[in-house]
C-alpha cells in the first residue's frame, strides 16, 4: 500500500515579524477568503446565506460573527472568514446567480498596527489615510509600492495589507522599511 503522507502548507509570512518603536507588523491569522461577483438582485440573497449585510457603497466593510465583506466594485466583494467557515458553501446556499471563487491559498494578509502605521503604509501608497478621508471600516483596492493590495482601516490606528501570496516577502519588506522610517 503506498504512503499517504499528506503535505502541510504552511503560511507564506510564518515566523515574519518586524516593525518599529511606534510600528507593528505582524501576519494576519489564516483566513478562508472568497472572491464574489453578483448583481444587484442577488444582494439580499447572498445577504442571508452569508449572514451579514454585504455592503454596497464604494469604501464601505461590514463585519459579523468572524466575517468581514469589502466593497471592491458594483458588483464585487471580497469575503474573508477567519474563523475558516464555509464560506463557499453559504453562497452555493443563497440560491442566487452568482459568482464565487475560493482564493484562500492566493492571498495572505498582514496587519500593520500602532501610532504611526498610515505613515509606514504612505511610505508606498499615495493614498490619504487621515481618519476624515479613510475612516475606520474603510476598504479599497489601492497600489502599495509596485503591487497591488486591498487595504483596510481595522482601527485608528490599525490596518490589514491583503496581497497575493507571491508578492507578500515584498509588501512585508516594504513595511519593515516604512515602519524604520516612520520612526524616525
Amino acid at each position: 500500500m503506498a504512503d499517504l503522507t499528506v503535505a502541510e502548507r504552511k503560511t507564506v509570512l510564518s515566523g515574519f515579524q518586524g516593525g518599529s518603536a511606534r510600528v507593528r507588523l505582524t501576519p494576519a491569522v489564516p483566513a478562508t477568503r472568497v472572491s464574489l461577483r453578483a448583481g444587484e438582485e442577488a444582494v439580499a440573497g447572498l445577504s442571508k446565506a452569508l449572514g451579514l449585510k454585504l455592503p454596497t457603497k464604494p469604501k464601505t466593510s461590514v463585519s459579523a460573527k468572524g466575517r468581514t465583506a469589502f466593497w471592491i466594485g458594483p458588483d464585487e466583494w471580497f469575503l474573508i472568514d477567519e474563523k475558516g467557515d464555509a464560506l463557499m458553501a453559504d453562497c452555493a446556499a443563497s440560491g442566487v446567480v452568482h459568482s464565487a471563487t475560493d482564493i484562500s491559498h492566493r492571498n495572505t494578509g498582514i496587519i500593520v498596527s500602532g501610532p504611526a502605521a498610515a505613515d509606514t503604509l504612505n511610505a508606498a501608497c499615495p493614498l490619504d489615510l487621515s481618519l476624515t478621508a479613510f475612516p475606520v471600516g474603510a476598504v479599497t483596492r489601492t497600489v502599495f509600492g509596485k503591487i497591488e493590495i486591498i487595504l483596510y482601516r481595522v482601527e485608528q490606528e490599525t490596518f490589514r495589507v491583503e496581497c497575493w501570496r507571491s508578492f507578500a516577502d515584498y509588501a512585508f519588506g516594504t513595511l519593515v522599511e516604512g515602519a524604520q522610517d516612520a520612526s524616525l
